[in-house]
């Protein structure tokens, strides 16, 4: 089997930080992302090799292994076992022969020789789970307060998933079995989502809670009235007290964001009044003001 050099294909030294892994992956899997490229076979070819790369890079114990054992880095529980088992004496030659230093090949070669042709046979009668696959999609927020599906495109297979209202920016669902097919039989793995959930030029979400500003003309502030606001259940009517401040902050308990999984519960909404000074004053406007100042 030849080696892969996983550190090369993320385009990162091998002495990268787990956090440097985690955002070049993201960048590499939406450069090369199925749904981007859905006629380009090398694209695909270039994000299965990433997934898989980022499936041992971003777990330690695996990149440790790999680090370690490089493209046997899946046999080394196995051998560091067989190696244990069969330690002689000191100053014997086994013993030597364990501690020399020896590159990858040479590695390779002793694995193979201490095992034989046998284990070469039931490896191949093994089964093996398939790798996982990770992929990211981007929500508007507006979509992250229903439940809706979508069709997604991984690996040329579409995947219809449903996507529960209420979900998060940042989290992770896992889809079994939607990953690479297994070996000899074997289960395949699983398919991991990370939603990125875009930022929206109105509302700002903070857990299950949504904040915003809402403008308030003067004349209203004053004598107060009512103002018809927006929310993502439709638009709704607020009275507004008489001599209301400018910066004032009110709560629509209930008109928030859904909460993840959990029918009819609600977020609060909370509104900031932003009070709009007018501007382009008439002469008589100004001639107004100015007796109400005097008063």
């Amino acid at each position: 089997m030849a080696f892969i050099d996983y550190y090369k294909i993320l385009g990162l030294p091998s002495t990268a930080s787990q956090e440097d892994i985690k955002k070049t992956y993201r960048k590499l899997a939406r450069k090369h992302h199925p749904d981007l490229n859905p006629n380009d076979k090398s694209a695909n070819r270039t994000f299965q090799q990433i997934n898989e790369a980022n499936e041992v890079l971003s777990d330690p114990e695996k990149r440790k292994k790999y680090d370690q054992y490089g493209k046997d880095w899946q046999q080394a529980d196995a051998f560091e076992k067989a190696q244990s088992g069969r330690a002689q004496q000191p100053g014997s030659r086994q013993e030597r022969h364990f501690s020399e230093d020896f590159d990858q090949e040479g590695f390779s070669d002793f694995f193979e020789s201490l095992f034989g042709s046998a284990a070469d046979k039931r490896k191949s009668q093994t089964k093996f789970r398939g790798s996982d696959y990770q992929s990211s999609l981007r929500l508007e927020l507006k979509d992250a307060f229903v439940t809706h599906s979508q069709t997604l495109t991984i690996n040329g297979k579409q995947i219809r998933i449903t996507i529960p209202a209420g979900i998060e920016n940042g989290q992770i669902i896992k889809l079994k079995g939607h990953g690479a097919e297994g070996v000899n039989g074997g289960p395949a793995g699983d398919l991991y989502i990370t939603f990125e959930i875009a930022e929206h030029p109105k509302f700002r979400r903070s857990g299950n809670d949504l904040y915003s500003t809402v403008d308030l003309d003067l004349y209203t502030a004053i004598l107060g009235g009512e103002v018809t606001i927006d929310t993502f259940g439709g638009k709704i009517k607020l009275k507004v007290k008489p001599e209301t401040q400018n910066g004032t902050k009110t709560r629509l308990k209930g008109k928030g964001f859904p909460v993840y999984k959990k029918a009819d519960e609600f977020g609060d909404l909370y509104l900031t009044y932003d009070i709009r000074i007018p501007t382009n004053l008439t002469d008589k406007q100004k001639e107004l003001f100015t007796q109400l100042s005097k008063t």
